[in-house]
């Protein structure tokens, strides 16, 4: 746990079982996942799903919601926050009478270096 809470920015299980087997070659990639699921779902970890096998994660824990942009030709990965889509969001629930717990948006696409 203190070496996903001791990373900056996003990251895959691969990368994180990387950094631990150098410290421990007896880490395993099962217990990596496995670790990582729990920590998604106590809320410590971030899990944006890219669909099919790709996922990345991001501590989560002491920081503000955001949304993700992603590139489709480079990987690059953009934080933003938006109060429209926020009150958008809000006004949607409001009107379907919904009480969200969570949400997640990421928008996929090309940068500016991958037009």
């Amino acid at each position: 746990m203190t070496a996903v809470l001791g990373i900056q920015g996003h990251f895959t299980a691969d990368q994180l079982y990387l950094r631990l087997e150098r410290k421990n070659p007896r880490a395993s990639r099962a217990t990596v996942y496995r670790t990582l699921e729990h920590l998604v779902g106590s809320g410590l970890v971030d899990k944006v799903d890219l669909g099919g096998q790709q996922a990345f994660y991001e501590n989560f824990y002491g920081r503000e919601h955001h949304d993700h942009l992603i590139c489709l030709g480079c990987g690059e990965i953009i934080e933003f926050t938006s109060r429209a889509i926020e009150e958008l969001q809000d006004s949607v629930c409001r009107e379907h009478q919904f009480e969200a717990r969570s949400h997640s948006h990421k928008i996929l696409g090309h940068c500016r270096k991958c037009h």
